[in-house]
């Protein structure tokens, strides 16, 4: 585990490197800092909804339909920003894995609220457990309290931005992050991945 004198020291050094080839270091920058952190947790969850239908989606749909108030298709849809045909396929998928299901609202028999099943609740705890070592992993560099700080500064700064702007749909964060403006912040060695 790198220290914080251990990081200050590695920063100056590449900043006098960088001074050295005649251009200013970006580590200080805000977006490339972001970027960076984002690619990395990424890349560390991956591997966790690979084989999930929908994959970060489902596992969206999965945790609130696990909640304690179940949504009708219509306010989930909403709620997360998905169109209502591609909400219809992810929820057709995931009830065929037997993950979820449709249930006749009790007030209104034209709608249907989206229930997780009981495999679909065994298969949250294992993606949240696997979500948690993947944020362990990303998260790694920081000692144990310098993590729970960045986590409250950190929802600290999405719930104040996300106020100002709402985000409508969660994935325009990601689509978001690959203009070519942002790929060329967050750019780093590419690597060929499975489709």
């Amino acid at each position: 585990m790198t220290t914080v004198a251990e990081a200050e020291a590695a920063l100056a050094e590449r900043a006098r490197q960088c001074e050295e080839q005649g251009h200013k270091p970006i580590d200080t920058d805000l977006g490339w800092g972001l970027g960076v952190v984002f690619r990395a947790y990424v890349r560390a969850s991956e591997h966790v909804v690979e084989d999930l239908p929908g994959g970060p989606r489902g596992y969206q749909i999965l945790r609130i339909a696990a909640g304690d108030k179940a949504l009708s298709q219509a306010q989930l849809a909403q709620h997360l920003g998905i169109d209502r045909t591609v909400m219809t396929y992810l929820l057709d998928d995931l009830e065929g894995a037997g993950l979820v299901e449709r249930r006749p609202d009790p007030t209104d028999r034209r709608t249907r609220r989206i229930v997780a099943t009981p495999h679909g609740q065994e298969r949250l705890e294992v993606l949240t457990q696997r979500f948690e070592a993947a944020e362990e992993h990303a998260l790694a560099p920081l000692a144990p309290g310098d993590r729970a700080v960045f986590r409250v500064l950190l929802q600290r700064l999405a719930t104040t931005a996300d106020a100002a702007d709402p985000l409508t749909n969660p994935c325009e964060a990601v689509d978001e992050s690959h203009t070519p403006a942002a790929e060329a912040v967050t750019a780093g060695p590419r690597r060929s991945r499975r489709r």
